[in-house]
């Protein structure tokens, strides 16, 4: 496990949340390399997105630290309605596992809820997050670096 540079080729790729609005606004930090990985994802419907993120972005938007060309829900909308994008429910078995993680990690609920998430359904995680890459490189869950 661990920070990989390649992922198996039918492994689900769960969307950090960054990476989400990355990919929907095609920002430029998405290396081609990414971008690539993204589009076959997309064509073989392996790209899922946490329960939470929704959550994450709506929360980012009314904070202003985030903003869309149109309203927040339409954003989502639209977002999760993409080709290839699966949405992954918070089930109970993810939220109780965010809180047991098996080792130390900081305490944002939404960054713990994806690493759990990735974990319980063997997905791959894409982020840029230094830490989580960190996490994921020390062999407790998949994760890709996305930029």
């Amino acid at each position: 496990m661990g920070s990989q540079q390649v992922t198996d080729d039918r492994r689900e790729l769960l969307l950090d949340t960054h990476l989400l609005v990355w990919m929907v606004e095609s920002h430029r930090r998405l290396s081609e390399n990414m971008k690539e990985l993204l589009r076959k994802g997309s064509r073989e419907d392996l790209l899922v997105v946490s329960a939470i993120t929704p959550w994450e972005i709506a929360l980012l938007v009314s904070k202003k630290r985030l903003q869309l060309d149109n309203d927040v829900q339409d954003w989502i909308d639209r977002a999760l309605a993409l080709p290839g994008i699966r949405l992954q429910p918070l089930v109970p078995a993810i939220a109780v596992a965010s809180t047991r993680l098996p080792w130390e990690m900081h305490p944002d609920p939404a960054d713990r809820i994806l690493v759990a998430t990735a974990r319980h359904i063997g997905a791959t995680l894409l982020t840029a997050d230094e830490q989580l890459l960190r996490y994921g490189a020390q062999g407790n869950f998949r994760c890709l670096a996305a930029s």
